[in-house]
């Protein structure tokens, strides 16, 4: 049976160098999203994998490679990647919070990361990780089996057994659409949708609506013309609000986004906007009920 240290000889990459993490985060969204991450936004999978806890950044210190996995299923890990561990640097907590990708991670996927009541060291060390061609074809689709304890998430390859259990056809980080009508998104999903998704939202006007978890209030708008629902939600996700006036005073973590209804592609503009106040009306999304002021 093929193993990952046998992956890693026939690179020419000695196991005994090799620092294998098999992420898992305990905030639910992070969790959730993680894959999206890897899959979208490798620049932000990176940045939360860059600081460690004090255990893992010891053994860092003395990795000169990290093969990094997602927690796949019981007893199971998915292939990210493998990267050349670099330099490292200190940094503060305020420092640590002043960079972009940090700020990202916490204020769109909940990620608590370095913060006092958690972590009572004075800095953290950030450590350069650069992605290598190793194996890149094999990102999402090469699934090894992890040994026990599960808890421990950060193992040495060499000294441990981690069996190949599959290597798929298809990358599995991509996360299936749905029907239309299931779709329910965070916000901060509204980022990692893969081309496959943005496609076939590219394709469909509709009526959508976005719900506020916070206290229950919701707002209806409509996708149509050149920009349909992909472009809509690609200004939320940028934004958090797409210019709505009341959607600007709330916390955009807080919100909900699902389709009420598909339209046809060559409905009247009229049309569109007719049935978007219906919309209004029937879910009561008009101000002070709701979020919409018109």
């Amino acid at each position: 049976m093929i193993a990952l240290n046998d992956l890693l000889v026939s690179e020419r990459i000695e196991p005994k160098t090799v620092l294998v993490l098999r992420h898992r985060p305990q905030e639910p969204q992070l969790r959730r999203t993680l894959g999206g991450l890897a899959a979208e936004q490798p620049v932000l999978f990176n940045a939360y994998q860059q600081t460690q806890s004090e255990r893992v950044e010891k053994q860092m210190q003395r990795a000169k490679h990290v093969a990094s996995f997602i927690g796949h299923e019981p007893s199971k890990a998915l292939f990210v990647g493998l990267y050349q561990v670099g330099t490292s640097k200190i940094l503060t907590r305020e420092q640590y919070w002043q960079v972009p990708e940090n700020i990202e991670l916490r204020d769109k996927f909940g990620m608590r990361g370095f913060v006092e009541e958690k972590d009572d060291r004075s800095s953290i060390l950030w450590f350069d990780l650069g992605l290598m061609d190793t194996y890149a074809c094999w990102k999402g689709k090469l699934i090894i089996s992890w040994p026990p304890p599960e808890i421990s998430w950060s193992r040495w390859a060499a000294g441990n057994e981690m069996p190949v259990a599959a290597i798929l056809e298809e990358s599995v980080l991509e996360k299936p659409m749905p029907r239309w009508d299931e779709i329910c998104l965070a916000w901060g999903e509204l980022s990692l949708l893969s081309a496959t998704w943005k496609s076939k939202l590219a394709e469909w006007r509709a009526i959508y609506y976005i719900f506020d978890i916070s206290d229950g209030k919701g707002y209806v708008g409509s996708a149509y013309g050149d920009t349909n629902l992909n472009r809509r939600w690609e200004t939320y996700a940028t934004t958090g609000h797409g210019g709505n006036r009341l959607l600007c005073e709330r916390d955009p973590k807080n919100f909900r986004f699902s389709i009420l209804q598909r339209v046809s592609p060559d409905m009247d503009t009229e049309d569109v906007i007719s049935l978007e106040n219906t919309w209004k009306k029937r879910l009561h999304t008009r101000d002070p009920l709701g979020l919409n002021d018109n």
